[in-house]
């Protein structure tokens, strides 16, 4: 039974995971973000969740690079290190292994559906994780002003 004091701090870590995927992450980086032992941590994370921490880190960048290969025009090779894997090969496999087929047959299965893809260099100059929650399209903040009108009062 995990302590109820330590849910928080499980959350913030899997919240550092959500976040920054794409970046390195080991078991130290997030043991670290919920201020525990690193063994400690793993085995609360595990009866929390369900699912080891690098497991869950592992699902969480690959559920991501589905989400590129569906709708961005970018090679495997690009999705694999946009998502934070180092090595093609190892993200081969886990994809095999959680989705059922290869990231080039996922991509070309929904490819054939005939959906429109998003241009890989503008990807690569705006950021893949810019968009808003409906990925209907860039994120407008609204900040720019209409021509003949001013945010300032009076």
């Amino acid at each position: 039974m995990v302590p109820a004091t330590l849910l928080p701090h499980l959350r913030q870590a899997r919240d550092l995971a959500d976040r920054h995927y794409a970046e390195p992450l080991d078991l130290a980086t997030l043991s670290d973000a919920a201020h525990v032992s690193k063994y400690h941590f793993a085995r609360c994370f595990a009866a929390t969740y369900g699912e080891t921490p690098m497991r869950y880190l592992t699902r969480r960048r690959i559920e991501r690079a589905q989400d590129l290969l569906r709708s961005a025009n970018l090679t495997v090779t690009e999705v694999c290190m946009l998502v934070g894997f180092a090595s093609l090969g190892s993200f081969s496999s886990r994809f095999r292994e959680l989705v059922g087929e290869s990231p080039s047959q996922y991509r070309d299965r929904w490819a054939a559906r005939g959906g429109p893809h998003i241009p890989g260099c503008f990807l690569f100059m705006r950021g893949i994780d810019r968009w808003p929650e409906d990925g209907a399209g860039p994120v407008d903040d609204g900040a720019e002003e209409q021509p003949g009108r001013s945010h300032r009062s009076g």
